[in-house]
């Protein structure tokens, strides 16, 4: 399947776009309470048909892990949350994607407003590589307008949010791909988390990492979705057990089944899911 292109560079906002915002506040302040609802959600890659009248919502304050085999459209279905999708060439989709009442696919919504309230990390962790820490953070706060006398007071909120700022905060010039990796992933999530997003995606956040930094992300996880909505792809059905609320089953670009974590998990509705969480096929 073919890969996203990573983190757009955003360009101004059209004035004759609809933009959406929500009130200011520090991390801390922040509470969950966006709904994300896809309806009839279809994607294609020129005449693949990869994701397939998908009906699923993301709650406030719950963490919906999307799991399924390669390729079975996934990452294609998040990706459309926000507007990645349409990145790729001969990529296109269709259906809704509401925000509460507002459909982010819409002609007349702005695509960099969309992407500021939805967050996206990916799966590599991808610092910009010439930027300090700090500007790594601050990066997303610059191009929106934020006052300069606030970036420093929201890139320490932004990575205490991330829990990175004990780990980093004698550093902040330093550059941002001299950490490890999965500080490199939390300070993706900080820099996701600057501009105050309502919902955060994250396309298999720790395959690339080591057990002592996917726990660390995972710990992470469970702390943030009570100030954002949080949905998280991830192939490790055990970290899916850890970390969801509610999960969700993709086979061959449909979804075969959602219902809470621990249900999924013992007694799925579908033979399907049954035979995929056992290990019998995947």
């Amino acid at each position: 399947m073919p890969r996203s292109p990573g983190e757009a560079e955003s360009a101004p906002r059209p004035p004759e776009s609809q933009t959406m915002s929500g009130p200011p506040a520090g991390i801390e302040e922040m509470h969950a309470t966006r709904h994300v609802r896809l309806e009839d959600l279809n994607a294609y890659y020129g005449s693949n048909h990869a994701v397939k009248d998908v009906n699923l919502s993301f709650e406030p304050g719950r963490v919906t892990a999307i799991i399924g085999p390669s390729g079975c459209g996934k990452s294609t279905m998040v990706r459309c949350v926000n507007r990645m999708h349409e990145e790729i060439p001969g990529a296109r989709s269709d259906g809704h994607v509401l925000l509460d009442d507002v459909d982010l696919h819409a002609s007349n919504v702005d695509v960099v407003s969309v992407r500021r309230l939805v967050g996206m990390v990916f799966q590599k962790p991808n610092p910009f590589p010439t930027m300090s820490i700090s500007d790594n953070v601050a990066s997303g706060l610059r191009f929106t307008g934020t006052p300069r006398g606030e970036i420093s007071d929201r890139v320490e909120s932004a990575l205490e949010g991330a829990g990175l700022w004990n780990e980093v905060k004698d550093r902040l010039s330093s550059p941002g791909m001299g950490l490890s990796g999965g500080q490199q992933q939390r300070l993706c999530i900080a820099r996701a988390l600057a501009v105050e997003p309502d919902v955060l995606l994250m396309d298999e956040p720790c395959s690339a990492l080591d057990p002592v930094a996917t726990l660390k992300i995972e710990e992470l996880i469970g702390q943030l979705k009570e100030k954002v909505t949080i949905a998280i792809v991830t192939h490790n059905m055990q970290q899916a057990g850890r970390v969801a609320d509610t999960t969700a089953f993709m086979l061959d670009g449909e979804l075969i089944e959602v219902g809470p974590t621990d249900k999924m998990f013992t007694t799925p509705d579908d033979d399907r899911t049954e035979q995929y969480v056992t290990g019998k096929f995947g």
